[in-house]
């Protein structure tokens, strides 16, 4: 009998050994909610009551249960064992962070209720975590008795972080930009299609103008491109492989963050995974009917982002490439898939034609028309971020490098198989990634445009995944191989601890000055602006309009964020008033029609708001105020305003008198 069966044996064994209570495994779930009791009644916050009173208890746990457990199951008590159980409980520590601020900041339940609800959530992750640690010697990705279990697990855990934290993490200045989209519904936008605005319309149409209404559509489509994916896997490698893609799909940074933050990536994910997955029906496996769906899901995608439509020539590659599919050439059901899209994309054409081609422009001639930059070092260090360098590693190492006569050796038709498959997966990847490559020669490329090019390479990972863990592996190969599970991990690990901070904060680690970047300040932010604007118009009997001095960002997070929306959608706009670019409040706010008006200037920088910027716009100005955003007591940023008097769209030459 070979050590898998055995272990496999004994597996079975204990599952079906009958359980009794264990008072040692109830000890710690007892400590962790009286430790965190006593430490709130002493007056310490939430968060790290519940960081001392979880480290109370795994303590407990380890001492009077973890140990002589494992030395049941012949474990050794060594760095890796202990490795594995700070993974298992550090995952359950953030998780459970975010549920305790759900329920106390968000729904307002008392706190004891919160932290026994937080507890048996707690126990939901660790007792079996625990048990396949204790149970398990290592843990491999692909493979292994409890492999399925294991997959199942971190596909649960990934969507029980995102769906916790949605509601939680204040809003980007991206996603609330894009919330002001849904405020202004149209037909397209100057910098992007308007699905991301349609979907963040119906979600707070369903769940009200709040973080989790907004995030909702990205929620869904994360599910749809893990299905999808999952799906064109199956079809290419078989089912083990489709099981990793789907554990890929919740790890990859790129894949975990578009679907927690509601940018037009986001829908971009589900639309490219859908479309791949049909083009593969019809091209590779040669079903005529596919093309209706192709067509559908490339127009919305189309109307996501623009760059699905690299698509297009990857697969008019595939096709001149593919002697079988060529026949595709002289039919006409690839002509009209590519109709049905433009039909679904015709609202972006419309708006388009009717705003003098501005959104293509802005896409196409304006970004050629900037001054030279080399970013292909961006564009190698984006793949390392996208894919990690565990990722591009095993990539490398696959037949999607090394060419399919490495994987196509058994017989003339499963060969020619093999050959298509790696044929198409090679297409749609290589061909957008040359687009970009030589795009990045003398243009920026931004990290997030890759993104879905990567989605065809998923397929291709897992299988390599997969190959790298079979028996005859050895070397360098069973290394890489290895290095998935610690890989796996620390992504989980980093997404959970990374919530946690913006939520509930770590000790010792303070919050970011650029809350652009990190959001934690925006609520305090706009309530002192509101203020500010409350005071003004107590002195001059009218509100002033607030400009967030820059191209969208204060601007949008102080209308999300200010206490009256509706007001604050007609009264917030950007720096575009003063000669900078302002996206679409160029046009939801004309310069020219906020002539005699009182301003309130909002910056986080004293130059913002500086002589030489706004004189020329103003009849007269108060002095510069500044103001300090805090989190939990701490400071994070200053920021600066200044109330301007009687603007005038057309600047002078005479600088007006000032304070």
């Amino acid at each position: 009998m070979s050590p898998s069966d055995t272990e496999s044996l004994k597996w079975q064994a204990d599952a079906d050994r009958p359980r009794r209570f264990d008072l040692r495994a109830a000890l710690g779930p007892i400590a962790d909610v009286l430790v965190f009791l006593v430490a709130t009644a002493l007056g310490l916050a939430l968060g790290p009551a519940h960081l001392v009173s979880f480290c109370v208890a795994t303590l407990v746990y380890y001492l009077f249960k973890a140990r002589s457990e494992a030395t049941l199951g012949g474990r050794t008590l060594g760095a890796t064992l202990h490795g594995q159980l700070l993974a298992v409980g550090l995952f359950a520590l953030f998780l459970r962070g975010g549920v305790l601020a759900l329920i106390t900041q968000v729904w307002g339940w008392p706190v004891p209720l919160a932290i026994l609800i937080a507890v048996a959530v707690t126990m939901g992750i660790t007792l079996p975590g625990y048990g396949l640690v204790l149970a398990s010697p290592a843990w491999k990705v692909g493979g292994g008795t409890r492999w399925r279990v294991i997959a199942i697990g971190i596909v649960v855990c990934a969507f029980a972080l995102r769906l916790i934290y949605l509601a939680q993490v204040e809003l980007l200045p991206e996603e609330t930009y894009y919330w002001s989209y849904g405020q202004h519904l149209d037909l397209s936008y100057l910098d992007h299609p308007p699905m991301v605005a349609w979907l963040i319309r119906l979600g707070t149409a369903l769940c009200g103008n709040t973080e989790f209404g907004v995030r909702l559509g990205a929620l869904c489509c994360s599910m749809m491109s893990a299905f999808f994916i999952y799906r064109l896997t199956r079809n290419l490698f078989g089912e083990a492989s489709a099981l990793v893609a789907l554990v890929l799909m919740q790890v990859l940074p790129f894949y975990f963050l578009s679907g927690m933050l509601m940018t037009p990536d986001a829908p971009l994910m589900a639309a490219w995974a859908a479309t791949l997955c049909f083009l593969e029906r019809a091209l590779v496996a040669g079903r005529s009917s596919s093309w209706w769906a192709v067509g559908v899901c490339l127009g919305l995608g189309l109307v996501s982002k623009y760059t699905i439509s690299l698509l297009v020539p990857a697969m008019v590659v595939f096709v001149i490439l593919d002697a079988p599919s060529r026949r595709w050439l002289w039919r006409w059901e690839p002509y009209a898939a590519l109709l049905v899209a433009l039909v679904i994309f015709s609202p972006v054409i419309i708006w388009n034609a009717q705003h003098e081609w501005a959104s293509f422009a802005f896409q196409t001639s304006r970004r050629l028309a900037e001054r030279p930059r080399f970013s292909l070092h961006r564009l190698i260090l984006s793949v390392l971020i996208l894919l990690t360098p565990t990722g591009l590693l095993t990539l490398l190492a696959s037949p999607y490098v090394r060419g399919s006569k490495a994987v196509a050796h058994t017989n003339g038709n499963a060969a020619r198989d093999t050959v298509r498959r790696w044929r198409f997966i090679r297409a749609a990847t290589l061909v957008p990634l040359t687009v970009f490559t030589l795009f990045s020669l003398r243009h920026e490329v931004k990290i997030d445009w890759t993104g879905g090019l990567w989605l065809a390479a998923v397929p291709a990972l897992a299988f390599a995944i997969l190959s790298l863990g079979e028996k005859a592996a050895s070397g360098w190969r069973s290394l890489l191989h290895s290095a998935w599970a610690p890989t796996a991990a620390v992504l989980l690990l980093s997404y959970a601890g990374g919530l946690h901070y913006l939520v509930l904060g770590i000790p010792g680690l303070h919050y970011s000055r650029h809350i652009e970047l990190a959001p934690v300040g925006w609520r305090d932010f706009s309530r002192q602006i509101d203020a500010v604007a409350q005071s003004v118009r107590e002195t001059t009997g009218t509100r002033p309009l607030i400009v967030g001095m820059d191209r969208y960002a204060i601007a949008a997070s102080l209308t999300f964020y200010s206490p009256d929306q509706a007001q604050a959608i007609r009264e917030i706009s950007s720096g575009h008033l003063f000669g900078q670019r302002g996206l679409m409040y160029e046009r939801w706010f004309p310069a020219a029609q906020q002539d005699g008006r009182t301003l309130l200037l909002v910056g986080w920088d004293a130059r913002d708001v500086a002589n030489a910027i706004v004189s020329p716009y103003v009849q007269r100005m108060d002095a510069v105020g500044e103001g300090t955003l805090t989190r939990q007591g701490t400071p994070i940023r200053h920021f600066y305003y200044r109330v301007a008097y009687g603007y005038h769209s057309v600047p002078s030459t005479e600088p007006p008198p000032g304070p």
